[in-house]
């Protein structure tokens, strides 16, 4: 907890003979937000939102006089949660009277931009911690990571021994993307059957693989060889270098279908931040305060492949 700003920790600003006082946050430019690229955003008045899907019809079986009743299982359900985020700085008001800058009248604008880095690292978390099942907003019927080999069905009789696992271990390589890419399109459904997947296919990887996964995406002809051969790979995926994840880590990186994350992936918007600003009448504190409320996690799976390399 942090005590209230006074007199004695900014005798400097005190001192008009400065010829100038810089604020590091209006110099330094915060990281492109990531979450409107990566997220479907939705917004509710509830404290909580819950997501079910429902598995599909199986075969039908051949026509033997007297119609066969299929019986449709219930798929895993997703609670996504809100929480409070929440803070303020207080200022002595004899601080605010004596600075002879002006840089201390207004901390709401470094408030926000605080708020809205922390939802930031939150919206990264989820793909750094991909391999985890310590979720910050979820809770998963499942109860698996969103990156894994031991996902599961309801439907009874599904074998899960192809088609259920978005978890490799690969170091990024033309051939490891070809090979995730074919894993992909591969996945299942609830009831163990193959399924459309879109060729709108992208790579999220930490800014120290970006060149490398641009090599692979950018290079028409001789990759890595003297044949002059033709580059499949030649700009199939979109490459999405995501600067937070390099504070996680710096050789895993993930495969995304563009298409199901932008229906699967939630940002869930319960309130922006907002900020007041109040006078302590006991005490002519100055305080300036910002408070958000937000949450994220997924619905389904089948929208990514994770290396942990």
């Amino acid at each position: 907890m942090g005590s209230p700003l006074d007199s004695s920790q900014f005798r400097r600003l005190l001192d008009n003979r400065l010829f100038e006082v810089s604020e590091e946050s209006k110099r330094n430019m915060e990281l492109q937000s990531m979450i409107p690229k990566l997220y479907r955003t939705i917004t509710s008045k509830r404290p909580w939102e819950e997501f079910l899907s429902l598995g599909s019809i199986p075969d039908i079986p051949a026509f033997g006089g007297q119609l066969t009743t299929l019986s449709i299982t219930g798929g895993y359900t997703t609670k996504i949660e809100a929480k409070a985020f929440a803070a303020q700085i207080v200022s002595q008001r004899q601080l605010i009277d004596d600075e002879q800058y002006g840089v201390l009248d207004d901390f709401a604008s470094g408030l926000v931009e605080s708020a809205y880095r922390v939802r930031e690292k939150y919206g990264c978390r989820l793909f750094a911690n991909a391999t985890s099942v310590a979720f910050d907003f979820m809770e998963s019927e499942e109860g698996v990571s969103l990156a894994s080999n031991s996902h599961t069905t309801k439907h009874p009789g599904v074998s899960l021994t192809t088609g259920f696992d978005n978890l490799g271990v690969s170091s990024l390589s033309k051939t490891s993307v070809a090979a995730t890419r074919i894993l992909m399109r591969k996945f299942k459904s609830s009831i163990g059957e193959r399924f459309a997947m879109s060729d709108n296919f992208a790579l999220i990887v930490p800014d120290d693989l970006a060149d490398a996964a641009e090599e692979i995406n950018m290079t028409p002809k001789s990759l890595d060889t003297a044949e002059g051969n033709v580059n499949r790979q030649y700009q199939r995926y979109t490459v999405i270098p995501y600067l937070r994840l390099s504070e996680y880590t710096t050789t895993s990186w993930g495969m995304v279908n563009m298409d199901r994350m932008k229906k699967d992936l939630i940002w869930f918007e319960r309130m922006k931040p907002e900020t007041k600003r109040n006078v302590d009448w006991k005490t002519y504190a100055f305080q300036q305060a910002v408070y958000t409320r937000f949450a994220c996690g997924f619905k389904d799976w089948r929208w990514m492949f994770w290396n942990a390399a």
